[in-house]
């Protein structure tokens, strides 16, 4: 079996010119590779994340023979006194802006239009082969409608009945090796250009810069030759390290080298990374059909923002988004982005608003070990999208109904005057990704003996694919209608769908309640309003439904992370604030450990996210499959970490 090195994965073969170092814990790298990836101090294995007692230095280099070092480092040190003096010495600090490698240092443009071009009629040729055998019928949204209870006596009225909008959409399409997985072909799936915006600040050095090279080259290795990146990283200021590069072979190995020569140093401006990733995307000059920014960091804006945490004098984040990606009323969201809140010290506040303020999540990393599993979480929705611009259209049918409320969480939701049409702008959705929406009405008395049944709303919508850019539209997909006989009927019972996206709501509105108790110092108060949505949900219908195990779980957790101000400072708010992120878009987010089987997160996870997330905790860095035969994740210590 050919050995590859981890960073630039291409093959390890002595006697080919390369210097090859072998390290400990038997993983081999190109030495000119590693002494990048280790120069400022990092001694863990960006494979195994074991600890290193010995590392190689540029110095070394003159020890090379025959392509390959001498690793006997234990007895080699003590026979070189000079170098076992250098090793105990503090490593150098070089400016921000002078740690790269000189391939990376060019003065950057003023206008971001260099972006690699994209081929898109090789793009079309070859969707259009893998369409021919493509089966049109499996790709259509689903939608279902579930009124609150199916029949209500023509005597009565009921003031604030429930409707239930369910929506599925499609499985990804099969690639051509039959497979439904992400290592498929491409063309089974939308191109993406994806801009990410990283914290290297001096409170990222070490054991998280380590474990951010490692999440990107796991974000690299799975992005495709029609897929395009970008890598901004800021910390006193912001740079582009390289441009909207296409992940072709050469670039991926482009790519890693780049990120892999990174250092962390100085302070944290978030604002001026934020800006600009977003030059990146409104200044090149194509586009791919799916865009998206990843905003990583591990701190607070030491220069934008001065007021403390929780304050309304903070800066508002949203303010610095375009406004060409910012969630508009009325548009889609083109270019959301995803934000990823890194250890106890990051920002949570201003990390949230910029993800809701742009159509993305928020997601609140509290272990070093699984930023990667979440980032690949991130990555197995963008790289499966199947449905954009998604937009229902509802009416009232019966001529006297109107609409009472339309609950969407944090999607655009519209009532037209008359009350009797609604909108809702879903936006892009990823393979198998679902949706609840529900509307309520006022049902009246009945006083026709002719009306044995009543219609109620009448759902349509249309959507475009994102690969082939035709719009679909589902018209008059479904019309609620509830029975209302003479007399009431015994035993009506409440529909099972409506009563849990209620409470999925109840407890939404709990979490927010309980966060804005806390932010004014109540803590007494917030645990008493969680604690009190416990016991709503506890004795609803639908109580034992695992969505409300879920939420009760959840609640439970928060009340805990909201004990004393001291663990809400650490990581009650940013807790809360991610499941308010995932509840109001219905999306997976990380919060704490990813794979936690307690994390509501995982009602939210399609097929696609689970398996990139299996992909993350048992692939070696360096290969594009995973190993049968990896061995488990190492802690600082050496020895195996629990998952």
């Amino acid at each position: 079996m050919k050995k590859t090195c981890a960073i630039c994965l291409t093959t390890v073969i002595s006697g080919q010119g390369h210097a090859i170092f072998t390290a400990e814990c038997s993983h081999t790298f190109h030495f000119n590779c590693i002494t990048s990836n280790v120069k400022h101090g990092n001694r863990i294995c960006p494979v195994c994340r074991a600890k290193w007692t010995e590392i190689p230095f540029q110095g070394q280099s003159s020890e090379v023979l025959h392509g390959k070092l001498r690793t006997n480092s234990v007895n080699w040190n003590r026979d070189n006194p000079l170098l076992a003096a250098l090793q105990q010495l503090p490593l150098p600090q070089p400016d921000f802006n002078q740690n790269i490698t000189p391939t990376y240092r060019i003065a950057e443009p003023s206008i971001f239009d260099d972006d690699d071009i994209i081929d898109e009629q090789q793009i079309f040729r070859e969707q259009s082969a893998h369409n021919a055998s493509d089966d049109r019928s499996v790709r259509r949204v689903e939608i279902r409608t579930c009124p609150e209870v199916s029949s209500i006596a023509k005597s009565a009225s009921y003031d604030n009945f429930t409707v239930l909008i369910h929506l599925k959409a499609p499985v990804a399409r099969v690639s051509n090796n039959g497979s439904n997985s992400l290592s498929g072909s491409q063309n089974s799936r939308a191109p993406v250009d994806l801009v990410t915006v990283l914290d290297v600040s001096g409170s990222m050095a070490g054991t998280k810069l380590a474990l951010l090279k490692r999440a990107m080259g796991f974000v690299i290795q799975h992005l495709g030759p029609h897929d395009r990146l970008s890598v901004i990283v800021f910390s006193s200021s912001a740079r582009r390290l390289f441009h909207l590069r296409r992940m072709t072979e050469s670039g991926r190995h482009q790519a890693l080298q780049a990120v892999n020569s990174l250092s962390s140093n100085g302070g944290t401006n978030i604002a001026e990374g934020l800006k600009k990733g977003a030059k990146v995307m409104l200044e090149r000059k194509c586009k791919n059909p799916v865009s998206s920014i990843i905003l990583l960091s591990d701190g607070q804006d030491t220069y934008t923002v001065n007021a403390p945490v929780g304050t309304q004098s903070r800066t508002d984040y949203r303010s610095l988004l375009p406004s060409s990606i910012q969630q508009n009323s009325g548009t889609s969201f083109q270019i959301p982005v995803h934000t990823f809140g890194f250890g106890a010290d990051h920002d949570p506040v201003s990390m949230h608003s910029i993800s809701e303020g742009s159509g993305g999540t928020f997601s609140f990393i509290e272990a070093e070990g699984v930023i990667q599993d979440a980032f690949a979480q991130c990555m197995g929705g963008l790289l499966s999208v199947v449905v954009q611009e998604l937009k229902l259209e509802l009416h009232c049918v019966y001529r006297t109904l109107q609409f009472s409320s339309i609950k969407a969480g944090s999607y655009h939701a519209r009532l037209m005057d008359d009350a009797k049409t609604g909108h809702i702008n879903v936006g892009d959705l990823y393979a198998e990704e679902e949706r609840d929406f529900l509307v309520t009405m006022n049902i009246p008395q009945v006083s026709s003996v002719f009306v044995s049944e009543m219609p109620l709303l009448k759902v349509s919508c249309t959507y475009k694919d994102p690969i082939t850019k035709e719009i679909s539209t589902l018209a008059e997909v479904d019309i609620v209608k509830i029975n209302r006989p003479e007399k009431a009927e015994n035993n009506v019972v409440v529909s099972m769908e409506v009563d849990k996206q209620r409470n999925r709501l109840k407890a939404a509105d709990a979490m927010s309640e309980a966060r804005s108790a806390a932010e004014r110092g109540d803590l007494a108060d917030a645990v008493s309003i969680l604690g009190s949505c416990r016991q709503t949900l506890s004795e609803s219908v639908s109580a034992n439904d695992p969505l409300c195990v879920g939420l009760l779980n959840e609640l439970k957790e928060m009340q805990e992370r909201m004990s004393s101000r001291q663990v809400y400072e650490e990581s009650g708010r940013a807790y809360v604030l991610s499941g308010l992120s995932s509840h109001s878009w219905q999306r997976a987010t990380a919060r704490g450990d990813t794979t936690s089987s307690t994390n509501l997160s995982q009602a939210y996870q399609t097929s696609f996210m689970t398996d990139m997330i299996t992909r993350s905790q048992t692939m070696v860095v360096g290969s594009l499959a995973p190993s049968p035969n990896v061995r488990p994740p190492r802690s600082l210590s050496g020895r195996p970490s629990p998952r």
